[in-house]
């Protein structure tokens, strides 16, 4: 296994989890290495880059027709990654965030004004509510998290938020649906090439949370 020391570059970081989300190949072609460069410069920060290519991720792993699945190259990531980075700067910035139709029914207060990680808040809980309507077998657990996630005081508050609602749901599935959800992530893990231990744990996150969305037909909320 390739470990990253902690000191690792940014180039380091983003080519270590392609590789652990891609399950083949671990080289970066050259434009790969210049969207990379360019990321860089922009100062762009690794974990909404990270988030932007586990979204692609995730969409080219149960999203895509069987024989095209999984993440052919790093700029089929670049859409959704520049789409993180504009919705993080809208924020750090001060600048308005474009509305999404389904948030808008959560609160009547002025879309221009709702931070990003209180709008994707109010998107992750209303993703739940619908969750609760449409699988019996977990809405009890499905409406506690709404009335028991407490409002996050910024980004990352948002993501554990996120991730914590990701664990619960899969802690109300049965016993044996749990365990073979779990072990099929587990062994989808195995067949990535050696990887950090930290794109190992970010790899286990994607795959677990991509096995469960397919389970309860969940949009990509976390």
């Amino acid at each position: 296994m390739s470990l990253l020391p902690h000191d690792a570059s940014f180039h380091e970081r983003v080519a270590d989890l392609f590789a652990a989300f891609r399950g083949r190949g671990v080289a970066l072609s050259a434009l790969d290495v210049e969207l990379v460069d360019a990321w860089a410069k922009a100062g762009a920060p690794f974990e909404v880059v990270a988030r932007g290519i586990r979204k692609a991720a995730e969409g080219a792993l149960f999203d895509a027709p069987d024989d095209d699945r999984g993440l052919r190259s790093l700029t089929a990531c670049q859409r959704l990654v520049s789409a993180e980075l504009d919705k993080f700067n809208a924020t750090t910035t001060g600048k308005a965030v474009a509305p999404e139709p389904e948030a808008q029914a959560e609160t009547d207060k002025p879309r221009k004004d709702v931070p990003l990680h209180i709008k994707r808040h109010r998107q992750l809980k209303a993703a739940l509510r619908r969750a609760a309507k449409d699988s019996e077998r977990i809405a009890p657990a499905a409406l506690r998290i709404v009335e028991t996630l407490r409002e996050p005081q910024d980004f990352d508050g948002a993501e554990r938020n996120e991730m914590l609602a990701q664990l619960l749901l899969l802690r109300a599935l049965p016993v044996a649906e749990r365990r073979a959800l779990l072990q099929e992530a587990h062994d989808l893990v195995q067949k990535s090439p050696a990887m950090s231990a930290r794109a190992r744990r970010e790899s286990r996150r994607l795959h677990r949370a991509a096995l469960l969305r397919r389970a309860l037909d969940l949009p990509a909320f976390w």
